[in-house]
């Protein structure tokens, strides 16, 4: 028997995943995970594992795609692609408020669009942008079902309207007053 006859069987390559250095925190890593080993078993899992992540720590870390990845077993590239496409997941955290303002036809057509402007204008910021104090963070939706009382926008969890640039105004400066407990 030649030496390119050996009787041992071939060498077995064992795939290691080396994880990347993350810069999460311990819970929040925690909560990547329970969202992933809860949802991944569904059909489509990536966005209900996006929505989950995003209502646990108030956005989708960029350190959380490879963890994601991983569990679904697809490619960093995927998780970020899907990631990238929807704007409704937030990469960075937000401001304490959500300020959801509607861009639908029906707002438009009742003053949506002098809403929009005034609303950028008067808070410093483009759409996915946060206020420098972190009070406010500004949103478009497109249709909040409210077309018979537009413009409207939503604050946090609370739909308001028939929006003025006026109103607005009046909205955010209780957004940015302390509250009660400090923050």
């Amino acid at each position: 028997m030649g030496p390119s006859m050996s009787s041992k069987p071939p060498r077995r390559v064992i795939p290691i995943t080396v994880e990347p250095p993350s810069s999460l925190s311990a819970s929040q890593r925690a909560a990547v995970l329970a969202a992933c080993t809860r949802l991944k078993s569904l059909p489509g899992a990536l966005l209900p594992i996006f929505h989950a992540v995003q209502e646990a720590l108030g956005h989708v870390p960029k350190d959380a795609v490879p963890l994601i990845a991983i569990s679904l077993n697809l490619s960093r590239a995927e998780v970020h692609g899907v990631l990238s496409f929807y704007h409704y997941f937030r990469k960075e955290p937000p401001g304490r408020h959500v300020v959801h303002v509607c861009r639908a036809e029906a707002c438009q057509a009742v003053g949506a669009v002098e809403l929009e402007s005034h609303a950028k204008k008067t808070l410093g910021i483009e759409w996915h942008g946060s206020t420098p104090d972190g009070a406010i963070t500004l949103e478009p939706v497109y249709c909040l079902g409210n077309c018979s009382l537009g413009p409207s926008l939503m604050v946090d969890d609370t739909l308001q309207g028939r929006v003025s640039p006026k109103r607005f105004d009046q909205l955010m400066a209780q957004l940015k007053e302390p509250a009660v407990d400090g923050t």
